[in-house]
């Protein structure tokens, strides 16, 4: 059976826009299912799916007379006569093909759907070639919301956060709460929530990892010790929710803070990690301070290191607040902190029984710093003000 995603909707309003439309996201996500149900939604026959991991799809694109590409298609069936709809699947499989694309898009009436795992590879051989061509949507593991639906346990989600606190209720909470613990525990890769075996599950979450390091460490980066890198990501996974230090970083690897750099743009823009800049209002202050680090999945968290249940909480919710917009966190000198503030406006503390006391002190450090609205996460039930549900969000 196949479940929606929420980008699902999205994608199908692009079906007839001129734009190139490109998925991406890390491996495991779903991309291709998403891309195969956008392709049946496509009329006509003038159509074609092709995966770039297949050497001999790729070589329909290795021409040097980029018109000679559609003497290739014909043997598919797909004429350059009338509209056609060309679907890619791991374009990063294929680095000569940006070129290839913009001439026919440029040249013929055809319309590509293209899927990549990284923006790593995007930004670096394929943005200026499709620059004002494409629109870029970005696929992410399901959100507590898609997961239910993937459980067969759809419910109510509320768009605003002041109707989130009001309308929390606690007899749906101890319905849900059995499923928001496993989706703490294994995390939101589609094949991974499906697995029904609890063995079986963890060695889905190692593949899960041992495919992005085989095949997009190794195949995208240029590092001279991958070793390191992996060492990197095991020093991070035990920082999770917390600040990095360059410096202590690089010491313990034994490598320059260049590199350190380096590896941590390379794991940001393969989706691995998200960096979490300082709120300010000045920019230069917001962009100079120092980040906080969290994971892509709680699942491929809990099987990096033994991660306290706070850090695994506090990952979760930010996953899930980044979907509402930009993220960032406030901290005094004094070590009073806000956990995240929502596009510079709402303020968020995440705690694993939130309650009045919580959000006393919470609203007072919003007010100070002129938020409009704020909010403490509970994971456990709370019938407070001020307070919502995690599974709510």
């Amino acid at each position: 059976m196949i479940f929606p995603r929420k980008i699902d909707k999205e994608l199908k309003k692009q079906l007839n826009s001129k734009e190139i439309i490109i998925l991406t996201g890390m491996r495991r996500t779903g991309k291709t299912i998403t891309m195969n149900s956008l392709f049946d939604a496509v009329p006509g026959k003038n159509k074609i799916f092709l995966d770039l991991e297949n050497p001999l799809n790729r070589k329909i694109f290795e021409e040097t007379n980029y018109d000679n590409i559609w003497k290739n298609l014909a043997n598919f069936g797909i004429s350059n006569k009338e509209k056609s709809y060309i679907f890619l699947d791991e374009i990063q499989r294929a680095r000569q093909i940006p070129s290839a694309v913009k001439y026919l898009h440029d040249h013929f009436d055809v319309k590509f759907f293209l899927t990549g795992s990284s923006s790593y590879y995007l930004k670096n051989l394929f943005s200026e070639s499709l620059a004002g061509r494409k629109i870029i949507f970005e696929l992410f593991p399901l959100d507590f919301e898609e997961y239910l639906i993937f459980q067969e346990k759809p419910k109510r989600f509320f768009a605003d956060f002041r109707e989130k606190e009001k309308q929390k209720n606690e007899v749906a909470f101890n319905i849900y709460e059995k499923y928001y613990d496993d989706y703490l525990e294994y995390g939101g890769f589609p094949k991974v929530v499906l697995e029904k075996n609890i063995n079986q599950k963890k060695k889905l979450l190692n593949d899960v990892f041992a495919s992005y390091f085989e095949q997009d460490v190794k195949t995208l980066a240029d590092f001279k010790n991958i070793d390191k890198l992996r060492d990197l990501i095991i020093l991070l996974s035990a920082r999770a929710g917390s600040k990095i230090e360059i410096t202590k970083l690089s010491a313990e690897l034994g490598v320059s803070r260049e590199t350190i750099y380096n590896y941590l743009s390379f794991l940001e823009n393969t989706y691995f990690i998200f960096l979490v800049k300082p709120f300010s209002r000045n920019t230069d202050r917001e962009i100079s301070g120092a980040r906080k680090v969290y994971f892509c999945d709680t699942g491929i968290l809990n099987i990096m290191e033994k991660i306290s249940s706070g850090a695994i909480f506090e990952n979760a919710v930010f996953k899930s607040l980044k979907n509402y917009g930009k993220i960032n966190y406030y901290q005094r000198r004094s070590g009073v902190e806000i956990d995240f503030i929502l596009n510079k406006k709402i303020g968020f503390e995440a705690k694993n029984q939130g309650g009045s006391f919580d959000f006393k002190k919470l609203d007072k450090l919003s007010k100070s710093i002129v938020l409009e609205e704020d909010y403490v996460i509970s994971k456990k039930y709370s019938k407070d003000r001020g307070v919502i549900l995690a599974m709510d969000i």
